[in-house]
């Protein structure tokens, strides 16, 4: 029954747009659409005497679904996020299974299908023709593909040392001083996104605010590094803001700005990241990887992934990465230098300096480079598929579609308590199944399907464990046994955590303590 009334508060969320959407249908099918519609509404009514967020129905009303005009029905499901679908399908096995074909002797795909289909062809994802050995329906399957591509894509959170991003449910870009106070005139001016804020000299902090000029936006993703901020709208439209100096803001300068300005040259991105040595990179929907930003340091190439004229210091304007040209990239990640990308096919490859490339290394030195993009052929021989990438200082994480983790580096960053300069499988996480990895510096954070966050790394005091000490192998933040996470973002000194809920933790040596921002 809790599954029931979930899907149908999914449902009901839906039901004023698709009222409005139905007059694209004919008119004998809008107005049915629309009766039926009035229908569910009146289904998810919360009676005057309850402060009840879901409202409970009188009785299984899904069964109202089967008579919902197909059409109109269509335009309900697309409408839905991934999750309210999958709950809906496993509710309402009429949407899941498909009807009678005659005279062919199989079925039409069911409508879930129907629509997990349309969406992976408009992000251009991959599905063939044939299911895997082990599964006996394509819902599950697309589900999966999905679920791990809207992960990709959503980054509620961000922060740097003296900032943090957040975006609530309706798509609202808020920013707020991650510690007491910043001064002006120092880096971490510009990062504030208002204009005018503060005076030279003077000490400033600000509460999560909404940025003024972003107000008009849907945002969908953000990401951060100490010096520079990146927003993704909804309209796959990149903002930037911050330190500029060494062109990751991709304006086509070193200018520094206050706000958020778009980078015209991007359209149709699905993904953004920043690292930490002043590189951003965005993936578009053709799964085309762009990098800009600082092209080296200091003398070794940093991850940008193409070779430049050797008197170049920055790319002030996204390049794509031809060397990928053949591959569709589907994600990338930062790091220190280098930077990982992972393709609709499963592959990682890696590029620029450091020891976390995850290239066997013996022969080559304490610190080889790879200026252009190269798999990770210790990944490839695993066999397994991968589906997202975390990169730190000279450590990596990466997540195999089945929920498991690989990870390389020095022995109190990769999760293994070894030193690795290959990938090798994190025991401690063997029988959990992690949707989310993600890594900073040498603070590594885990996250299971089942919402559970598990912490580990060389800094301590940002773990959540209630001691400064390393923590070398994956360890569950007790304090947050109760808390489902969804979301998490690191910086040296403390995380944040974002709920299922919208409550947002921060996590320092010290227990959770709730944060101010509530709606994430």
């Amino acid at each position: 029954m809790a599954r029931s009334s979930a899907a149908l508060a999914d449902l009901g969320a839906v039901a004023t747009e698709c009222q409005a959407r139905a007059a694209s249908l004919s008119d004998e099918q809008a107005d049915e659409g629309m009766t039926i519609t009035d229908g569910l509404r009146a289904v998810f009514q919360r009676p005057a005497s309850t402060s009840s967020a879901v409202a409970k129905p009188a009785a299984p009303s899904l069964e109202l679904l089967s008579v919902v005009p197909p059409e109109l029905l269509s335009i309900i499901l697309s409408q839905l996020r991934i999750r309210a679908l999958a709950r809906l399908a496993a509710t309402c096995r009429s949407l899941w299974c498909g009807v009678p074909n005659p005279p062919s002797p199989l079925p039409k795909p069911g409508l879930v299908e129907t629509e997990l289909r349309r969406r992976a062809d408009a992000r251009g994802l991959h599905i063939g023709s044939s299911l895997p050995e082990e599964l006996l329906s394509w819902v599950p399957y697309l589900l999966k593909r999905d679920f791990h591509d809207a992960l990709r894509r959503e980054a509620p959170l961000a922060m740097g040392r003296w900032h943090s991003l957040f975006v609530d449910r309706e798509g609202r870009l808020h920013l707020a001083c991650c510690r007491e106070r910043i001064q002006a005139g120092k880096v971490g001016e510009p990062l504030l996104g208002h204009e005018g804020v503060s005076g030279t000299g003077a000490f400033v902090s600000i509460p999560p605010t909404l940025l003024p000029s972003m107000q008009d936006k849907r945002i969908v993703s953000v990401a951060s590094s100490d010096r520079h901020c990146l927003a993704l709208s909804a309209e796959g439209e990149v903002y930037s803001w911050g330190d500029g100096t060494h062109g990751a803001l991709g304006h086509a300068d070193w200018s520094s700005r206050a706000g958020p300005s778009r980078i015209e040259t991007l359209a149709g991105v699905e993904s953004v990241s920043a690292g930490s040595y002043d590189e951003s990179a965005a993936v578009d929907n053709h799964g085309r990887l762009f990098t800009w930003g600082r092209a080296k340091w200091p003398g070794y190439p940093t991850g940008l992934g193409y070779v430049l004229d050797p008197e170049t210091e920055s790319q002030l304007t996204p390049k794509r990465v031809d060397a990928l040209s053949e591959e569709r990239v589907v994600s990338v990640a930062l790091g220190w230098g280098f930077s990982l990308a992972v393709t609709d096919a499963g592959a990682v490859f890696s590029f620029g300096h450091s020891g976390a490339l995850g290239h066997d290394s013996r022969g080559s030195g304490d610190n080889p480079s790879q200026v252009l993009p190269r798999r990770i052929e210790a990944l490839a021989e695993t066999g397994q598929r991968f589906v997202a990438v975390a990169a730190g200082f000279c450590n990596a994480l990466v997540l195999t579609e089945e929920g498991q983790v690989y990870g390389w580096g020095p022995k109190d960053a990769n999760g293994r308590g070894q030193n690795l300069s290959t990938p090798q499988r994190v025991a401690a996480l063997a029988s959990q199944r992690v949707k989310l990895v993600y890594a900073q510096a040498f603070s590594l954070c885990a996250v299971t399907e089942k919402g559970e966050l598990y912490t580990w790394g060389g800094g301590g005091v940002n773990l959540g464990h209630g001691v400064a000490a390393p923590q070398l192998t994956p360890k569950r933040v007790e304090a947050l046994s109760g808390v489902k996470v969804a979301s998490v973002a690191i910086c040296d000194d403390h995380t944040l955590v974002a709920g299922e809920d919208g409550l947002v933790f921060r996590l320092t040596r010290s227990t959770p303590a709730a944060s101010a921002m509530q709606a994430v």
